[in-house]
């Protein structure tokens, strides 16, 4: 059976670290995960108040609740015997406990136990070269006190947390544009936000039906919503720094209105079914000087694709990328993508998994973040090309640049300027 580990709200912490040499504890526990949280303190004999724990819809918002439980101030010595005792999976005398103890004592009952955390401010800085913290949890009995692991929640939540390391201010002004929310799209959604994208827009009209599930980051119970529901949803529960806005429309149809919608984002990141689509948001993107991120799959799922977009005046549209693809000898990957997945070639079903189709999704989300960061300043952001290639399931015989043959290969291709008279990349 796992050690007990205590939970400790930061505003708990706050109230324990800002005076007194003890208090009484209350704090609610399941057995079954054999995990407690603070839920309400005192400071001496004074009130107790409550400590939320976050957030509010925590497991152990609800469960069974014990009173009568102390803090104490502690000397650092303790924590050193509290990281010792875990280490060695012993228990340490009572007397040794007490002794350290600042105020407040109170025996523990001859048979039975109550919950003590310790706080010693000093500990961290006495012992620099071991793990000691300012908190130890202990079980106090009457034979000896046991350690108890302990988690003090921070004050800093989301992505803050990454603030020493990560761009997360400059990722929090940013607004990308998700135009389809299928397997590749919620993948990339998902990561988009865990990137910490301030704003997302999520565009698709289709609802999540059950053969979507294997592979979609959809649910089971989201069956026959909106997909652009559902998703948001889950960012919700799961990245709340991240504002998402949703739009059910069809880019083909809703041309006049993402067209407005382009002049609010950094990008655009289109993972929609279809040649028609993505040439829509290859067009929109480049008459609003927006950069665009596609992603889809080629061949039933052998290949994945990302490309970037870029709305330069050296940098051609999706239709003059492809065009000068043939031109090389390269042959057309799209012809089946308005398909279904699985019904372009009726010999060759859909093969891709959603583990496939979620790296891809990922990997889209990844070129956008750098793209965006890259045209901020951030040189380290640089990617080696504007055209990646990935083997999901490679097939022998394509024509270069698909002719990868390993599994999990990838190749990163340059730019291809616009074709004379391309009705997108002139000049309007």
């Amino acid at each position: 059976m796992k050690r007990l580990l205590l939970l400790v709200p930061h505003n708990a912490a706050s109230r324990i670290r800002n005076g007194g040499s003890w208090g009484k504890i209350t704090y609610r526990i399941s057995d079954a995960d054999n995990v407690g949280a603070i839920i309400a303190l005192s400071i001496g004999n004074g009130p107790v108040i409550p400590t939320p724990l976050e957030p509010k819809n925590h497991f152990l918002c609800s469960g069974d609740t014990c009173s009568g439980q102390l803090w104490y101030r502690a000397d650092p010595d303790l924590h050193a015997m509290w990281w010792n005792a875990r280490r060695l999976n012993k228990a340490c005398q009572l007397e040794a406990f007490k002794n350290c103890i600042a105020g407040g004592w109170r025996n523990p009952p001859s048979t039975g136990s109550y919950l003590a955390l310790t706080f010693s401010p000093d500990a961290p800085a006495k012992f620099p070269d071991v793990d000691i913290t300012e908190f130890a949890a202990w079980l106090v009995t009457a034979e000896g006190v046991t350690p108890v692991a302990v988690e003090v929640q921070s004050s800093k939540v989301g992505m803050a947390q990454l603030s020493a390391t990560w761009p997360t201010k400059t990722m929090s002004e940013i607004s990308v544009l998700v135009i389809g929310l299928g397997s590749i799209g919620g993948a990339a959604a998902h990561a988009l936000a865990e990137y910490g994208v301030g704003t997302l827009r999520l565009l698709d009209p289709d609802r999540l039906l059950a053969h979507n599930l294997v592979r979609h980051v959809g649910p089971p119970e989201g069956v026959g919503r909106l997909k652009v529901d559902v998703i948001k949803q889950q960012l919700a529960a799961l990245r709340a720094d991240t504002v998402v806005e949703t739009h059910p429309w069809d880019v083909i149809e809703s041309a006049h209105l993402v067209r407005g919608l382009l002049l609010s984002v950094d990008l655009v990141l289109c993972a929609a079914d279809g040649v028609a689509a993505r040439r829509v948001v290859s067009h929109l993107a480049r008459r609003a000087k927006k950069d665009a991120v596609l992603a889809c799959v080629l061949a039933d799922g052998s290949f994945g694709e990302v490309i970037r977009l870029r709305p330069w005046h050296d940098h051609g549209c999706l239709v003059c990328r492809r065009a000068t693809l043939a031109d090389k000898g390269g042959i057309d990957p799209e012809p089946g993508l308005d398909a279904g997945y699985g019904t372009g070639t009726t010999h060759r079903p859909m093969t891709a998994v959603g583990g496939d189709l979620h790296l891809l999704g990922r990997l889209a989300a990844k070129t956008a973040v750098a793209t965006v960061l890259e045209r901020r300043g951030h040189t380290d952001q640089k990617l080696p090309g504007e055209h990646l290639l990935l083997a999901l399931r490679p097939e022998i015989g394509w024509a270069p640049p698909f002719d990868l043959t390993r599994n999990g290969e990838t190749r990163w291709l340059p730019h291809t300027p616009p074709r004379p008279g391309c009705p997108t990349c002139e000049p309007a």
